[in-house]
């Protein structure tokens, strides 16, 4: 097969998934999302020396890419290297580094997760780096299910602000994360359409300190698609609701950060 033709399997991967309605294998060999995955701060800095040290061949050479993932064991070789992934020039003795490295400690701490939630971890190096003004804020949301016979019906509301600007949208949902989802999306559209491509593939829900009950803290990881790439996110709340518009707020900056 022409090397050509090989850069396009990831590609084609992902479209057979699709077809089949399939939800994408990330430990699937070649074109799964960790296949290239790299964690530990000293085999990140020997990626970043020697790559084949530990591939033995180029990810893009099969459509893929190399991820590094960062938790609270990172060292300043893996936010050099995952910075670098995401586009974001970092060097090790940047004075931005100290603080990256103090807020994601602080932030797992609280049962924050970034080994699956590259989104969130690249606006959080990013704003540290850039100190821009943010695409949007969410001034305002409403859940609520109220039951109808024998189905039940779930609304949220969201207020948007864009600049001097808002959106004010109501939408109904299959459940209450659902209607946030389309209501958050419905507004935001309105100033960025490319975000109507936006698709939730996956929604994930850990209960972080069982021993309170249903006071617990949860955490909530969403992976969102573009159709031609896919990224996580994530949130943590003793509300289930906040946690989840927390991982959905960073999913749509970072789909737009990514342009």
């Amino acid at each position: 097969m022409p090397e050509s033709s090989l850069r396009k399997l990831r590609e084609l991967s992902l479209f057979v998934d699709e077809i089949a309605n399939f939800k994408p294998d990330p430990r699937q060999p070649w074109v799964g999302a960790t296949a290239f995955a790299h964690k530990g701060g000293m085999h990140a800095h020997a990626v970043e020396r020697l790559a084949r040290s530990y591939e033995h061949i180029h990810p893009e050479t099969v459509g893929n890419s190399r991820r590094v993932l960062v938790s609270d064991m990172s060292g300043r070789s893996n936010i050099v290297a995952k910075a670098k992934e995401l586009g974001l020039k970092l060097a090790p003795d940047a004075p931005e580094m100290k603080a990256i490295l103090a807020r994601i400690k602080e932030l797992e701490n609280e049962g924050l997760e970034f080994e699956a939630a590259e989104g969130s971890l690249a606006l959080l190096i990013q704003r540290h780096l850039r100190h821009r003004e943010l695409p949007f804020v969410v001034e305002g949301y409403h859940v609520s299910m109220r039951g109808d016979g024998s189905t039940t019906v779930c609304e949220a509301t969201v207020k948007v602000r864009v600049k001097d600007k808002s959106a004010h949208t109501v939408a109904e949902g299959d459940g209450p994360v659902n209607a946030l989802d389309s209501a958050l999306r419905q507004a935001l559209s309105r100033f960025f359409p490319q975000l109507r491509r936006l698709k939730l593939t996956d929604y994930k829900v850990r209960i972080l300190d069982s021993a309170t009950g249903t006071a617990a803290r949860t955490r909530v990881l969403i992976t969102t698609s573009n159709g031609k790439g896919e990224w996580g996110t994530v949130g943590v709340s003793e509300n289930i609701i906040t946690a989840s518009l927390q991982a959905l707020v960073d999913s749509m900056e970072y789909a737009l950060m990514r342009k």
